[in-house]
């Protein structure tokens, strides 16, 4: 379980966290998920996600865990989004490649008790309250498709989505 203590949460709770609070909401937005991404070349096996949220969910029992090896990624992308991808290098290039630049920050507790935060994007857009498309891996349809599921306007007003398209595989 070495990957475990190289986990990270990150993603859509981090955003969600923020934005609920930047919103002065006393009633915190429900969590669909949370990401946690980890580095592991040694095993691609899908299996290993669902060890790592195994034991999650037993550590905290009523939290949506949602473990996903970086070094794996490559194998599925295509099969979910349509188009391959090269295999990343770490769990920091791999949040650099989540759909909105606002989400793609990760925090994990270090052995000092320190926090250690990985924001390949920057963290202006987050605490800015911006929605931009993270032009690295993810499609105009792609990123207009989540901001409706996701109904990021409904659920935080205060957000400005930015539809200005920057080229496809270009970095934050």
């Amino acid at each position: 379980m070495n990957a475990i203590l190289r986990i990270g949460r990150s993603g859509g709770v981090i955003r969600t966290l923020v934005w609920d609070w930047l919103h002065d909401d006393s009633t915190p937005t429900p969590l669909n998920d949370i990401d946690v991404a980890y580095f592991d070349p040694t095993d691609l096996q899908p299996d290993r996600d669902l060890e790592i949220e195994r034991v999650l969910y037993h550590l905290l029992p009523k939290m949506p865990w949602q473990a996903r090896n970086q070094a794996a990624v490559h194998l599925w992308y295509e099969r979910k989004f349509g188009f391959p991808v090269e295999p990343l290098s770490s769990s920091a290039d791999g949040i650099g490649t989540w759909t909105e630049t606002a989400t793609n920050i990760a925090v994990r507790l270090l052995d000092n008790d320190e926090l250690l935060m990985v924001a390949p994007c920057g963290m202006n857009d987050l605490f800015e309250m911006v929605c931009r498309r993270n032009p690295r891996r993810v499609t105009e349809q792609i990123f207009e498709q989540r901001l409706a599921d996701k109904q990021i306007v409904k659920k935080w007003p205060k957000v400005r989505v930015i539809h200005d398209y920057p080229r496809e595989g270009s970095s934050c």
